[in-house]
Formats: structure tokens, C-alpha cells, sequence
């Protein structure tokens, strides 16, 4: 079983029966977390998803790794200003583009490129497997050059490769309103792509009703979705 806590955002705690994953959390309201080790996820530098006080969690509670995008990279001068400790730093690893390693016993941990800022995680863990796309997303902006949305749709389909036929328990997806209707195209190619059991929903700003357009407009997908209304909001898989 997989419990999962909507943080906010793009922000998730998924608690499997030994190991927690949290993935581009704000530094927000957070559960209390168990004393199970724990895999710290953040795709990218933005403020919609990372937070230094993720590196808070490092406080003895729990055996924790920190799994960071390519654009996180700690120097003294980063260090110093998100307060990070030296034991701290040696928990961190910066992932480059198609990076795949075991940072835990039991688990596995592949990245995929984005096409915006850091990486995409696709997570082996406990029987099961996670897809947090991060800012890996099909943006087509209405009115940007006819070029630059080609060039992005082509970068998006061929950093969504790896996912072809593979089985993912449970996908958190940008599904993001400020594109309107073009904001169905990424999660909806990817729902295509892999073979995905559960989806949830991600990057809405806080405009939940987005998926029940999405819904509308592809009701092939109305099973495996699950609808996000709040932060907070809890799912059992």
C-alpha cells in the first residue's frame, strides 16, 4: 500500500511501508513524519518546488538522502545561505540527465531531463514505482513563436522516451491551467506513453476544477485519475 499526502503545489509525502519519498516539497505544513528512512526529492531550483528547509529534515530522527536536480548544487556559498550543515551536505546528491542509482537498499532511482529546470524521478521502491515529473512538461504557450512550441514538443516527447510500456503505480503530473486546453497535452502523452495504474494531479496553482476539464475533454482517463480538491488531502493506493 501507498499512502500519499498532497503537500501543495507539486509537493507530495508517499509513505510506503519502510521508506518515505517526498518530492518538491515548499516547506509548508508537512505530516509528522515516521522514523523510516526517508528519500528527499526536489526536482529544481524554483520556488513552487524547493525549499532550504528541506534540509531541516536531516535531524537525526531518520536515515535521510537528498535527491536533487541538476541545477541544485551545493557550494560554501549555498551552504551558508540555506544553512546547511557539513553531514547535511554529504546526504546530497545532484543528479544529472538520465542518472540511475540505488540510494537506498531496495531502491531504485532513474531521472529523466525536463524541459524546464532539473529532473524528472521515476522511483523503484517496495514492489512499486513513482513518477514525479517535476517541471517535465509539454509547454505550449499560446502566442510564443511557432518554433520555439515545435522545439518544445519535440524535447518533450524525446525526454518522455524511457516511460514507453513501463508500469507506474502512480504518476504526479503537471496539469497546469494557465495554459488552458494546451495544458492537457503533457499529461495526457504520457498517460499514452506509460501504463499507469493512478494519476495525480499536479501544478494547478491551486485551480482544482482544471482536472475536471481535463476529464471532459479525455474521459478515457476518468479511472486512474485521482482528483486533488485541497493541500493536505490524503490518498490510500
Amino acid at each position: 500500500m501507498i499512502h500519499v499526502t498532497f503537500l501543495a503545489h507539486s509537493g507530495f509525502l508517499a509513505e510506503l511501508p519502510d521508506l518515505s519519498l517526498l518530492f518538491d516539497w515548499q516547506g509548508r505544513a508537512l505530516p509528522s513524519l515516521p522514523a523510516k528512512p526517508l528519500l528527499v526529492f526536489v526536482s529544481h531550483r524554483h520556488e513552487d518546488h524547493f525549499s532550504p528547509e528541506v534540509f531541516r529534515l536531516d535531524d537525526g530522527s531518520r536515515e535521510v538522502r537528498f535527491l536533487l536536480g541538476k541545477d541544485i548544487k551545493l557550494n560554501p556559498h549555498r551552504m551558508e545561505k540555506w544553512g546547511i550543515r557539513p553531514e547535511s551536505a554529504e546526504k546530497c546528491l545532484t543528479l544529472g540527465d538520465h542518472a540511475s542509482l540505488q540510494p537506498l537498499p531496495g531502491v531504485t532511482v532513474e531521472t529523466l531531463p525536463s524541459t524546464d529546470e532539473g529532473a524528472a524521478f521515476w522511483v523503484s521502491a517496495g514492489g512499486v514505482t513513482l513518477f514525479h515529473a517535476g517541471d517535465l512538461n509539454w509547454w505550449h504557450w499560446e502566442g510564443e513563436d511557432k518554433a520555439w512550441n515545435r522545439n518544445m514538443e519535440v524535447n518533450f516527447k524525446r525526454f518522455c522516451a524511457p516511460l514507453a510500456g513501463r508500469t507506474i503505480h502512480l504518476a504526479m503530473l503537471p496539469l497546469d491551467p494557465r495554459l488552458g486546453k494546451d495544458g492537457f497535452r503533457g499529461p495526457k502523452y504520457i498517460l499514452e506513453t506509460a501504463r499507469i495504474s493512478h494519476f495525480l494531479p499536479m501544478h494547478q496553482w491551486g485551480n482544482f476544477d482544471f482536472t475536471d476539464a481535463f476529464l471532459e475533454a479525455y474521459p478515457q482517463f476518468i479511472p486512474v485519475t485521482e482528483k486533488v480538491k485541497e493541500n493536505g488531502q490524503s490518498f490510500d493506493f
